[in-house]
């Protein structure tokens, strides 16, 4: 039989025997999403039988918000897909304490490169096309916790963790490149650091993440790291290669061909992309690997 939320509450916060039931409920809920349960039986178990325990002593059922980070850690696509259909602003509001280090971020982009579930982030975006344009930029370009997360954007994530196919989605959709963490490293930074740091380590995913960045960054985007490829110049070249080390250290103009793909990335409106890509007026050969996402 369901436990009920009020008689849990009227125990005291040092009561052990609520704190054990919230623990095995919270564990069961946690065990359903993991085993890809049916969503009926998952919303059966999150409203009338898992709960979990806050500080204070406060017993709380699971918000759609926290429901839909248990189901982008273990991968339940329709799970994630009912939450976001049938309670969108509240799946992606800010969940609890006990699962965002920081009341400030909405953890579940970040989260979704994190693991890389890609099919999960494309269904976010896709439901916050709707979202009015500056409440939609700020949702993309939150940042997370200061002190756990370093004020990183989930753009930030992307290139720390190398998730191309996360960061064209990112970007598609209108996150910015520009922005800095709190150690005032944009996007490029992180990954140059990533490219510096282990050079010869998935080298190919790292050169396809710039490759991507290029169609979207401004053309005088300032960076840290840049004074410090103007300072390198041969060890950095060789890492790059020369078009891109002279792009990035401001010594020639992008080339007209990736000038002309900002322009096509430009056309593209959200609501558009990444479907729009494969209508591109390019014949196929010409088209950089970066725009090609898994279906």
């Amino acid at each position: 039989m369901p436990w009920n939320v009020k008689w849990l509450n009227s125990y005291s916060s040092h009561n052990s025997q609520s704190q054990k039931q919230c623990k095995k409920s919270s564990f069961a809920f946690y065990q359903a999403v993991r085993d890809l349960l049916p969503v009926w039986l998952l919303e059966d178990i999150r409203t009338m039988e898992a709960f979990h325990w806050e500080e204070g002593g406060k017993v709380s059922t699971y918000s759609p918000s926290e429901a839909l980070l248990y189901a982008l850690v273990h991968n339940h696509q329709p799970y994630a897909q009912y939450l976001l259909n049938k309670f969108l602003q509240s799946a992606l509001a800010i969940p609890s304490q006990n699962f965002s280090c920081c009341q400030s971020s909405a953890p579940h982009l970040a989260m979704a490169v994190r693991y890389n579930r890609t099919h999960i982030l494309f269904r976010i975006l896709k439901a916050i096309r709707g979202f009015p344009e500056r409440e939609r930029a700020n949702y993309l370009d939150r940042r997370g916790c200061s002190r756990v997360e370093g004020s990183k954007t989930a753009l930030h994530v992307a290139c720390e963790l190398l998730r191309p196919e996360c960061l064209l989605l990112l970007l598609g959709h209108g996150a910015s490149p520009c922005l800095r963490d709190c150690a005032g490293n944009t996007p490029l930074d992180i990954l140059l650091q990533q490219i510096s740091q282990t050079p010869t380590v998935n080298m190919c995913t790292k050169l396809l993440l710039l490759d991507s960045l290029f169609l979207f960054m401004p053309q005088e985007l300032q960076f840290s790291m840049k004074q410090q490829l103007l300072d390198n110049h041969q060890p950095w070249q060789d890492l790059l290669g020369e078009n891109r080390f002279q792009w990035l250290a401001g010594l020639t103009p992008t080339s007209l061909f990736i000038t002309a793909m900002r322009v096509l990335m430009r056309s593209i409106s959200p609501e558009q992309f990444p479907e729009a890509l494969e209508n591109l007026p390019l014949p196929q050969f010409l088209k950089p690997l970066g725009l090609k996402l898994k279906s």
